[in-house]
């Protein structure tokens, strides 16, 4: 036990330190493109993200600009290393028991509801406008923890778990969200065809099929199917990634309760974790910020600034976000339905809240689903509240961690 344990603690921090890289390199592309797109280059930039980009097979055709292809495609690859992630810490990670899980799930939930709730009464009466309550409601899990890698080891691990645990359940919200509220436009015939599919992704995890290729072969597919549906075709990643099994085949074979050994190759869903994470970190994400974070800042004028779009999401983000996760976690501990862990006070929850107020990633992809058929997308202003939100919360959220924090201890 005492060995799974340390190899359970060896992965997470394996983890934590991939993705801490990976938001440094996703703020570094994210700075890049801002730059250029503001460059002499910047119309090559805009250039670039229209690029028709097409595949056809027989009848069957996808055709989109190359920014939708990394919106809907690259995004799918993103959500499915969520779901696996997600799927393996609800089974046997920091997530599978009720005690552990319930402080981030409140947390979580306050942090959401808060940010929300500000955008929509900022910005009431505007019909375009209220597309976007849910921008601010998301964190970015690798701007984030991008952030507290600056700070290095005087962040506490539980802190690291608190914060990541938010941002799962954050990630779940927002699929939620999408599949309820962005989703519009129904086709039968495809949304037959994305839930043939799922019944055979269900097929190959009973049947005993352990490599992840037959479920990747139908989960392009699946993607396809749901892209022609109306359902965000992202979504297929998180159906893909639940069909996967956690479980080695020799732990099948056993005790089905003992968890599989803690090595990438010994479980399907850790060896495609492991194959996804430095492809996402290093790839994906960044490729995203680059191409989202473009914001062209020469016509921003004083009354851009204070619209009530940019106003509602830096509000929600910087302010919402906090005062959502301290209330609802204060409120759960209370109520004796959840407790701070031993090394965490609710100086560090205020301060974890700050930060989850980095929104970036999820915010920026929301937004391309709130307002992908114009309003007020077209003037760029719900990219410059992103913008301006989610680099003053990491920023201050840092700076309160720094503070509240114990300093490093000596060498020696």
């Amino acid at each position: 036990m005492t060995r799974l344990l340390h190899k359970a603690i060896d992965a997470l921090s394996e983890f934590l330190g991939l993705e801490a890289a990976g938001g440094l390199v996703l703020m570094g592309a994210s700075l890049l493109g801002l730059i250029v797109a503001n460059s002499p280059f910047s119309e090559h930039y805009f250039d670039f993200l229209r690029l028709p980009v097409a595949v056809q097979i027989g009848t069957f055709s996808i055709a989109k600009p190359l920014a939708l292809w990394i919106n809907d495609g690259l995004m799918a690859v993103f959500f499915l290393l969520v779901g696996l992630e997600l799927k393996r810490e609800i089974i046997e990670g920091h997530l599978s028991s009720l005690g552990r899980a319930s402080l981030p799930l409140f947390a979580a939930a306050g942090g959401m509801a808060a940010p929300a709730l500000i955008y929509a009464a900022l910005n009431r009466g505007d019909p375009a406008a209220m597309k976007g309550w849910a921008i601010p409601a998301a964190t970015d899990i690798a701007f984030a923890l991008g952030v507290i890698a600056l700070l290095g080891s005087r962040v506490p691990t539980v802190l690291k778990t608190f914060l990541l645990s938010i941002a799962v359940f954050d990630d779940v919200g927002a699929i939620i969200v999408i599949a309820l509220f962005y989703t519009d436009h129904l086709s039968m015939p495809a949304l037959a065809a994305a839930g043939a599919l799922l019944a055979g992704l269900v097929a190959l995890h009973f049947s005993g099929v352990r490599g992840p290729g037959a479920y990747l072969v139908i989960g392009v597919l699946l993607w396809a199917a749901v892209l022609k549906s109306g359902v965000h075709a992202t979504l297929a990643g998180l159906a893909v990634a639940f069909a996967i099994p956690l479980r080695a085949p020799a732990a099948m074979e056993g005790n089905p309760e003992e968890p599989a050994p803690d090595r990438s190759g010994s479980s399907p869903l850790r060896r495609l974790e492991h194959s996804l994470h430095p492809w996402v970190a290093f790839g994906v994400l960044p490729l995203f910020g680059f191409a989202n974070a473009g914001v062209p800042l020469g016509g921003v004028s004083a009354a851009d600034l204070t619209h009530p779009v940019p106003v509602g999401i830096v509000l929600g983000l910087l302010a919402g976000k906090p005062l959502g996760i301290v209330a609802a976690s204060w409120l759960a501990v209370r109520a004796g339905l959840a407790a701070l862990g031993d090394e965490v006070r609710w100086r560090h929850v205020a301060a974890i809240g700050v930060l989850c107020g980095t929104g970036f990633t999820m915010s920026f992809f929301i937004a391309s689903l709130a307002f992908e058929q114009g309003g007020v997308a077209h003037f760029g202003l719900e990219r410059l509240g992103i913008l301006l939100g989610s680099f003053l919360s990491g920023l201050i959220g840092y700076l309160a961690l720094r503070r509240t924090l114990s300093p490093p201890r000596a060498p020696g």
